[in-house]
């Protein structure tokens, strides 16, 4: 996924857009002894982290506030008939303070939180919601905008100064700007407690994921569970001070691996329970009421904007427009992936049965027994594939990707500072060795991180002025090998890594003149498209041979297991494709009712029976826990789905080239989805791409299901 960024109203906050600009202003004030607010002379102007403290960053903050609206309220009260330089340029251009600071706070109390950060995060969340509101429902700054809407054609603006305006000129209005001046005051409000609320929300089921590990003494505990793992979950005791014992965590790679692998039932069962229920344990972290909450206030949000729900207001400024489109993608899907799912659930039993067991496929059997039926049906199991995937190899491949596709090249940057240990710098330059950006990687799982993977941005790119380059991190949850030992990855796990790597590439190649449209700035069913799309390189043959080497051996997967790879490609896609879709649904049902549910445990349970979900599958993200549909993906969780009927589209081109690295559809790839931002329509720009829109039947086909014709 995307980096997460809370939302107000589904809009982004100033300080979650990237930008650089001249540092002159920071470095004209006064001294200060504060780093955040002194000139950064770094390698690649990163952030001096090893002289940052926490306690540096609300005094900085305050400043930025200031500085910003200072020029914020010099654009809206200037005399002179609006232009596109003295308000739309001026707009891009300020808040550069601001926003440089904003994201070294927001990434690191994402990716390595203290209790001083979530403290800090819990007082300033309504700080930025204010700030974000204060400009866009200003009266006189939008006037301005309003008139140079109006007169837009008249401008004589090139095209991407053209939909600069009329995206500026949506977001003001999405926000507020056109409406009355009590409702104003309510969306402020709204914007304010939504803030809070989506910070508490996550920062809950963080609380909930440290506070829960599971001790395996002794080998009975130990029981089906590969090498590989038993030397991560050593690692993990060690580090908590077991040395001797084995310690699983609800970080995904290891809990997962836990109930892929493990022979104890009974303990699969309480790690699966833990999974499930973070942010529904009562308390102080449940989150529950806090969700609901959220979403009455995104449905009152919406009427004022004279939308019947948060949806229809959502969704219309997507690809897929109305929640009836949606629907209709997600019905499609579903219905082949319960048959599919119904289909693997008796092959399980099957296996479950002829081990001696009688008892119904629980939801913590299904992986356990999936992988049994795999290994039995392909000769494939995940132990025999996580020798040949090391995490360096893995990451040495998706560069070499990008250098056949784009002609990158990655050079690791020792001398760059980092906020931990574990976290590694490349820099990144073209055909021509001119510096693209910096790429930053934190690929392990610790108590200090939140769950899942995400790419984030230190900064962006633009050609204002002197113009910037991106800084670009990857952040993800992977176990750890053992000391001394490489660390091993799952195959779904080298897939996370390239999905990320592709939002990666989204804002490295990010080649635009404006702040407000660089990279990753796009609807939300068109973002994942560029992550997915880099998936399918990752299970070619040409990649494989060159980069899944084993990591003792260095000899390269065998030819016969990668055969059996391409033949296992869609076991278990029912599962997947229920777990994923349910969610999706529910997502959507959640956000598309203006009446707001009263219990939320019991509004997950009829979504769940109204589309008929096996009682042997879990949402992938049960509501509680669902830190997508808080942050920037509510009412667009399905966007996952929507971008894989274009990215299977979309491979199918080099497929047809005869050439997975095939320079012209890379190049068009290149120019019309990863480098341009959000200069064009997506559907536009996928268009240009393609020479065509795309259809489901890809994504069917990609699934392992029926053809939609």
């Amino acid at each position: 996924m995307t980096a997460r960024a809370s939302k107000a109203g589904g809009k982004s906050k100033s300080a979650q857009r990237i930008r650089k600009g001249s540092q002159k202003k920071a470095a004209s004030a006064k001294p200060t002894s504060n780093p955040l607010l002194k000139p950064w002379r770094t390698p690649f102007g990163i952030a001096p982290f090893d002289k940052i403290e926490a306690r540096h960053f609300v005094p900085a903050l305050q400043r930025a506030f200031a500085e910003h609206r200072a020029e914020v309220r010099t654009i809206a009260s200037n005399p002179a008939r609006p232009t596109f330089a003295n308000t739309i340029l001026a707009l891009e251009k300020s808040g550069v303070l601001l926003d440089r600071i904003g994201h070294v706070f927001s990434n690191l109390e994402a990716a390595d939180s203290t209790d001083a950060l979530a403290e800090i995060a819990r007082q300033m969340s309504p700080r930025f919601a204010d700030h974000e509101s204060a400009i866009l429902l200003d009266r006189k700054l939008f006037k301005r905008i309003d008139d140079l809407y109006q007169r837009r054609e008249t401008l004589k603006l090139d095209a991407e100064a053209l939909r600069l305006v009329e995206r500026t000129h949506l977001a003001f209005v999405r926000a507020g700007a056109a409406l009355g001046a009590a409702e104003k005051k309510r969306v402020a409000a709204i914007n304010q407690r939504l803030a809070s609320l989506v910070t508490q929300f996550m920062q809950n089921v963080l609380k909930d994921e440290q506070s829960w590990h599971m001790v395996l003494d002794g080998e009975a505990d130990l029981a089906g569970l590969p090498d590989g793992f038993r030397a991560s979950a050593a690692r993990e005791a060690q580090e908590r001070g077991l040395a001797g014992r084995h310690v699983i965590t609800l970080a995904r790679s290891s809990v997962e691996g836990f109930l892929t692998f493990s022979a104890r039932r009974d303990l699969r069962e309480q790690a699966f329970n833990a999974w499930i229920r973070r942010g529904a344990n009562g308390g102080a972290t449940d989150n529950r009421g806090i969700l609901l909450e959220i979403v009455a206030l995104r449905q009152e949000y919406a009427a004022l904007l004279g939308y019947e729900t948060y949806s229809a207001f959502a969704l219309a400024d997507t690809m897929a427009k109305t929640p009836d489109a949606v629907d209709g993608l997600l019905g499609e899907v579903w219905k082949h992936a319960v048959g599919k799912a119904g289909e693997e659930r008796d092959a399980l039993a099957a296996a479950a049965k002829a081990e001696g067991s009688n008892a119904p496929i629980a939801a913590w059997d299904w992986r356990y027994y999936a992988e049994k039926v795999r290994k039995a049906r392909f000769d494939l199991d995940e132990a025999a594939l996580r020798p040949y995937l090391q995490l360096d190899n893995v990451i040495a491949a998706a560069f070499d990707c990008a250098s056949r596709l784009f002609g990158l090249k990655f050079k690791p940057a020792a001398d760059v500072p980092r906020y931990h240990a574990d976290v590694r710098a490349w820099e990144v330059t073209n055909r021509r060795g001119e510096h693209v950006g910096l790429f930053l990687g934190d690929y392990f799982a610790r108590s200090s991180k939140r769950s899942g993977a995400w790419m984030s941005s230190f900064r962006g790119q633009h050609k204002i002025g002197k113009g910037s380059r991106p800084i670009i991190i990857n952040v993800m949850n992977f176990a750890k090998g053992a000391e001394g030992e490489p660390t091993l990855l799952s195959f779904d796990d080298a897939r996370t890594l390239f999905h990320e790597f592709g939002h990666g590439l989204h804002g490295l190649l990010s080649d635009v003149t404006y702040p407000s449209l660089w990279g990753t700035s796009v609807s939300r069913d068109f973002v994942e498209l560029p992550s997915q799309l880099y998936e399918h390189w990752l299970s070619r043959a040409e990649v494989l041979e060159r980069f899944a080497l084993h990591y003792k051996t260095g000899k390269p997967i065998p030819a016969k297991l990668l055969s059996r790879l391409k033949a296992a490609r869609n076991f278990n896609q029912g599962f997947a494709t229920v777990e994923f879709t349910a969610s999706a649904l529910a997502d959507m049902q959640l956000y598309s009712k203006a009446d707001v549910p009263g219990d939320l445990d019991r509004f997950e349970a009829e979504v769940l029976g109204q589309i008929g979900m096996p009682s042997e599958i879990v949402m992938r993200h049960r509501l509680p826990h669902f830190m997508h549909i808080v942050g920037g993906y509510a009412s667009a969780y399905y966007s996952y789905m929507w971008s894989e009927v274009m990215d299977a589209d979309a491979f199918a081109a080099f497929e047809e080239a005869g050439d997975i690295f095939d320079r012209k559809t890379a190049d068009r790839l290149k120019r019309f989805i990863y480098s341009a931002g959000n200069m064009r329509d997506p559907e536009e720009a996928y268009i240009a791409f393609r020479g065509r829109a795309p259809e489901i039947d890809g994504l069917l086909r990609n699934r392992g299901f029926a053809s939609a014709k």
